[in-house]
């Protein structure tokens, strides 16, 4: 109970909603990657007394404080949700021969349609969806997005031109575009520093699962003759409709929002109208130009002045291009090279799966080194640990992509076993690299996480978007080789990202004014030659 000191009012609240910041943390201590701010003051307006609304100790609103139970059944909604979409992406990429047919058009054309297009709009998208998960909260962002792409895709579906197939697929990829970047950031909301990383792992065998287990459905579904090109778009629809039921399971986890309607819902309760929080205050306070300068632009100006997203960004953003375009050199490769048929030529797609899931536990394995030295530095994030899998990953990406590429070139000498098992290779590659990456960037930008991810997946899925345009011309004039040639040589180049941001991350983030640089320095130290940081990486201290 607080009294006012005014006696003309009694106000009855919950005396732990006004605790301050060090209650909450015994929750979780990972409150460094939360956008809300836990601090509370009282100040007297008139007759009503104003109390900034926090989250108590153990708070069953406090995302961090839910159930295991509660966790799970969120996190499989909106992991299920980015599968719908990633699984749309590349579903009729084997559909370019029946679309070039039916409306007369050539390759180019119906590679924009079948995927370019929706990978644009995948692109642009996140740029504003996660911005505007910051500032309104995740579930309406996620509500909105999942009913968008369901109907953009039956539109897609039932298409009677290449314009209106090209323009629905488009916003089918933008409206469809929010869980790339508002999962990541669920994920921040709902699981400690301890723990994320293995939800992320899992989020990412989903996120690569989809695109490369859609084309076998498209393949076979493509090659009967009373389905067509139409219905791997007509699945495509029914799963994005599912995922938009699933959605109304899901709860909003921004803790700035969740604070939102906690002050609501007190205000309702108790009839004291002097209930707040910051993030409201903040919102009515502010102009709509500068609420779009602060939130909608955020991701812009972090994709040009933060040195240490841009150089991740473009790694990230390579890998993901080259994926889509293996996508579209896997059935030329065993199609015109070993003579399978369409359906049947799609299956090696698989090894890519089965690859991208080791990646993924892989990952989640070095998980508990982190965390134990996560420990040792007082429970604080140390971003640059979580590239230890990316180092070996980048090795395996490259060497991956000259084993496929070239083994498939010589099919009267090499069995199709080879480049088949370099295929699994190659994803196990891509998510060894793409997912501490992405941990990566959301320990840099704690704070910023949703508009740092917007930001990188907006470039990443622009790269998705065009590299698939000039696969077929590489493919036919410089052959499969030297294709992989170009792009194996390209990904070796980028193999020592990873080292040097081992080495300098720290530093580059302390002259950031945006990414998360705590004091004390981290205890893992990265100083010394290049030789010692890769023997530190290691376990091997490289000065006995």
């Amino acid at each position: 109970m607080v009294k006012d000191t005014s006696s003309t009012s009694l106000v009855i609240a919950n005396e732990e909603s006004i605790k301050p910041q060090k209650d909450h943390q015994k929750c979780d201590q990972d409150q460094s990657t939360s956008d809300a701010s836990y601090s509370s003051h009282l100040t007297i307006s008139g007759y009503i007394k104003e109390i900034e609304v926090t989250f108590d100790n153990q708070d069953p609103y406090n995302p961090h404080c839910w159930s295991n139970k509660k966790k799970v059944v969120n996190l499989g909604a909106a992991i299920f949700s980015a599968f719908s979409v990633t699984f749309s992406s590349a579903l009729i990429s084997q559909s370019s021969e029946g679309i070039q047919e039916e409306f007369a058009i050539g390759e180019v054309v119906a590679t924009l349609a079948t995927t370019s297009l929706f990978l644009l709009g995948y692109a642009m998208g996140p740029m504003v969806w996660g911005p505007v998960s910051e500032l309104y909260g995740r579930k309406p962002v996620m509500f909105v997005s999942a009913l968008g792409h369901t109907l953009f895709t039956f539109a897609s579906a039932t298409a009677k031109d290449i314009q209106t197939l090209q323009i629905t697929r488009f916003f089918a990829g933008l409206t469809g575009g929010a869980p790339l970047v508002v999962v990541p950031a669920i994920m921040t909301d709902i699981c400690s520093a301890s723990t994320r990383g293995t939800a992320i792992g899992i989020y990412s065998i989903v996120l690569f699962g989809g695109p490369t287990l859609s084309p076998i459905i498209s393949g076979f579904t493509v090659k009967n003759e009373s389905l067509g090109w139409r219905w791997p778009l007509y699945f495509s629809g029914i799963l994005a409709a599912l995922s938009f039921v699933l959605i109304f399971f899901l709860e909003e986890t921004n803790p700035s929002i969740v604070l939102v309607l906690k002050a609501a819902k007190l205000r309702l309760k108790t009839k004291n109208w002097g209930f707040f929080a910051q993030h409201e205050r903040e919102v009515q306070n502010l102009s709509t130009g500068a609420l779009v300068e602060k939130y909608i632009t955020r991701p812009v100006k972090m994709l040009t002045s933060e040195i240490v997203l841009i150089l991740i960004t473009i790694y990230n953003s390579f890998i993901y291009g080259v994926l889509y375009l293996t996508l579209s050199a896997e059935p030329f490769a065993y199609g015109m090279k070993y003579g399978w048929t369409q359906g049947v030529r799609e299956i090696p797609f698989i090894a890519v799966s089965l690859g991208s899931i080791l990646g993924g536990i892989i990952c989640i394995l070095f998980e508990n080194d982190y965390v134990r030295l996560m420990e040792r530095n007082n429970g604080k994030p140390i971003p640059e640990a979580r590239l230890k899998p990316m180092m070996f990953g980048g090795i395996l990406f490259s060497g991956g992509l000259f084993w496929f590429f070239w083994s498939a070139n010589y099919p009267a000498h090499v069995h199709w076993l080879v480049p088949t098992f370099a295929l699994g290779v190659t994803g196990c590659g891509v998510v060894t690299v793409f997912l501490p990456c992405l941990n990566y960037i959301i320990d840099c930008y704690a704070l910023y996480a949703a508009s740092a991810l917007a930001a990188n997946t907006f470039c990443r899925s622009a790269f998705g978007s065009v590299f698939p345009l000039f696969a077929g011309i590489m493919l036919r004039n410089i052959h499969l080789n030297w294709t992989g040639t170009v792009l194996g040589g390209f990904a070796a180049l980028l193999v020592p990202v990873p080292f040097l941001f081992y080495r300098f991350g720290d530093g580059l983030r302390r002259r950031s004014k945006m990414s998360y640089h705590p004091d004390p320095k981290p205890t893992e130290q990265r100083s010394g030659s290049l030789l010692s940081t890769i023997a530190a990486i290691f376990g091997y201290d490289a000065n006995k």
